[in-house]
């Protein structure tokens, strides 16, 4: 789990952008490409989209679940761990925004890995919280067993992931490996909505409010 920062600008990854390979250039917004590509910010009437995508993207803001962006392809790396830009990097963007990439591995379909976990300066720890949450509801939604993620941030203490449900897992040298296990018993949890989505249980533990 890295943290680190994003920009929400125009310019961000998830604006109008083409994707190039060798001499054909696509745009992945194009209808042609939108099941590749898709963007929900309606829980209930996504929910069956979000359980069947293996990847995404959970983007919180003032606190609140704004949307989940669905990925063709698995988050691989991320900037820390490619440059030294050390544990306070920040990049520049728009206050309170968080993103938190998530994996659901093909050959694990019973795991969700938390890969990366984004945010820009003055991001509060409300809207950090929602994306966690957010991921224990996917999980849910999915009757994951259990989600992993590598600590790669040494700010993240020991004590900050086991106040939280992390557990340490499977040491291994240059990584703090953990995982927090659900096994069918999943923790009640209150997904704030933002905008004008409606209020609706998505699943047995999980409580929707807008």
């Amino acid at each position: 789990m890295t943290f680190a920062e994003s920009s929400p600008n125009d310019s961000s990854e998830y604006a109008p952008s083409p994707i190039v390979l060798g001499a054909f250039s696509f745009n992945r917004h194009s209808p042609r490409f939108n099941r590749f590509w898709q963007t929900v910010t309606n829980w209930h009437d996504g929910s069956e989209t979000i359980r069947r995508r293996h990847y995404g993207v959970i983007e919180t803001a003032a606190g609140k679940l704004v949307a989940i962006h669905l990925r063709p392809w698995p988050k691989l790396l991320a900037w820390p761990e490619v440059l030294p830009v050390g544990p306070t990097y920040h990049a520049r963007g728009q206050a309170d925004r968080c993103l938190l990439y998530y994996n659901q591995p093909l050959s694990c379909p019973n795991y969700l890995a938390l890969k990366y976990i984004v945010s820009t300066f003055g991001t509060p720890y409300a809207t950090s919280c929602a994306a966690l949450t957010t991921l224990d509801a996917i999980a849910e939604l999915k009757r994951s067993d259990a989600i992993l993620c590598d600590a790669f941030n040494q700010r993240l203490s020991d004590r900050l992931l086991r106040r939280y449900g992390w557990e340490p897992h499977k040491p291994q040298r240059w990584h703090r490996n953990y995982i927090r296990r659900f096994y069918g018993e999943y923790p009640q949890t209150e997904l704030l909505l933002a905008g004008d989505q409606p209020t609706a249980a998505s699943t047995a533990g999980t409580q929707v409010a807008s």
